[in-house]
């Protein structure tokens, strides 16, 4: 008697070592490996990040299309366990997430197809269990963002020696955010600046939370959350008409028009994550590949913005600047 055993049921029996193997069957009669891709924004705002990813891929031997297929959804304003559900559905063969909700989502979708992601301290917010051993399903890329709120609050006020009251707006239902924002707090507090807290849950928040504060801050820091990267232009103009120098983490924001911004370099991190596709899908088993840290960060500086807000941009501020937008 001859028992027929599904894809699915196979890759799971036989585990990572067996993946890349069946993959390459596959290819044999026509049925190439999916890579699952769940981004936390939309596509247009992670379009660098999506470009990077893909190079990558075609540089080490995966052509989209041709020996591997891509699978997109992105979370805008739809719900991220619905999306990893469905590509759970679609038996994807890998995950690629960036965005802690999407990366909890799809850990709660899936404890046997690899998940590679692209998020914010994943063992403080129960993605992993360390990052030398994150074991299970996923490995993948820290962004350090709580890590780096301090240098952040200290290049903005580099820039504003005046700065005695700041703002900080987080999305307070992204975990990372409201992280990020209690750690900018302790910092801010001991700095001896006075603190507003601006917490958020929704687009249609942002504009009221900034009207409370004109006239009465200095500043405005805006914690890493999928939502101000969607929204960012509206923060911008509504950052501008208030007078408010901005600090973020990711040159997005800057680039629509913030003032400035320091994080690691996502380019880079989809770069790496693409290796580490690779290595899954030629057998590696995802926890025992140790979560890695970013190794390239940027300062972004806005100088239309600052004239705008009638700011002097120190030379020597300037001249360590990655990048410098007129």
């Amino acid at each position: 008697m001859t028992v027929t055993i599904g894809r699915r049921e196979l890759l799971v029996a036989l585990g990572g070592a067996a993946a890349w193997a069946l993959s390459a069957r596959a290819q044999q009669t026509g049925k190439i490996p999916t890579i699952g891709l769940l981004g936390a924004n939309n596509a247009a705002a992670q379009s660098a990040w999506t470009a990077a990813f893909l190079q990558r891929l075609r540089e080490i031997g995966w052509s989209e299309g041709r020996s591997v297929a891509v699978e997109y959804r992105w979370a805008e304003g739809r719900s991220a366990a619905g999306l990893a559900d469905e590509l759970v559905h679609r038996q994807v063969d890998i995950m690629v997430v960036n965005g802690t909700p999407q990366v909890l989502a799809a850990k709660q979708a899936t404890s046997t197809i690899p998940v590679v992601f692209v998020a914010a301290d994943p063992v403080g917010t129960g993605v992993v269990a360390s990052l030398a051993r994150p074991g299970g399903n996923l490995t993948g890329l820290s962004l350090q963002q709580t890590d780096t709120a301090t240098k952040r609050l200290e290049l903005l006020r580099e820039v504003v020696p005046g700065l005695r009251r700041l703002a900080i707006l987080a999305d307070v239902s992204t975990p990372t955010s409201a992280l990020e924002m209690s750690e900018v707090e302790a910092t801010a507090a001991a700095l001896g600046l006075e603190v507003v807290a601006l917490k958020v849950r929704q687009a249609a928040d942002i504009a009221p939370a900034v009207e409370t504060i004109k006239g009465r801050v200095d500043g405005l820091y805006v914690a890493g959350a999928p939502l101000f990267t969607t929204n960012r232009v509206r923060i911008h103009t509504l950052a501008l008409a208030a007078r408010l120098p901005t600090i973020h983490n990711f040159r997005e924001l800057v680039e629509a028009g913030g003032l400035m911004s320091y994080g690691p370099n996502f380019p880079d991190l989809f770069r790496r994550a693409a290796d580490l596709v690779d290595k899954i899908l030629r057998g590696a088993k995802p926890g025992d590949l140790p979560v890695q840290q970013p190794t390239k960060f940027d300062l972004v500086v806005n100088l239309t913005t600052a004239k705008a807000l009638g700011l002097t941009i120190p030379e020597s501020f300037l001249t360590r600047a990655d990048e410098v937008i007129e």
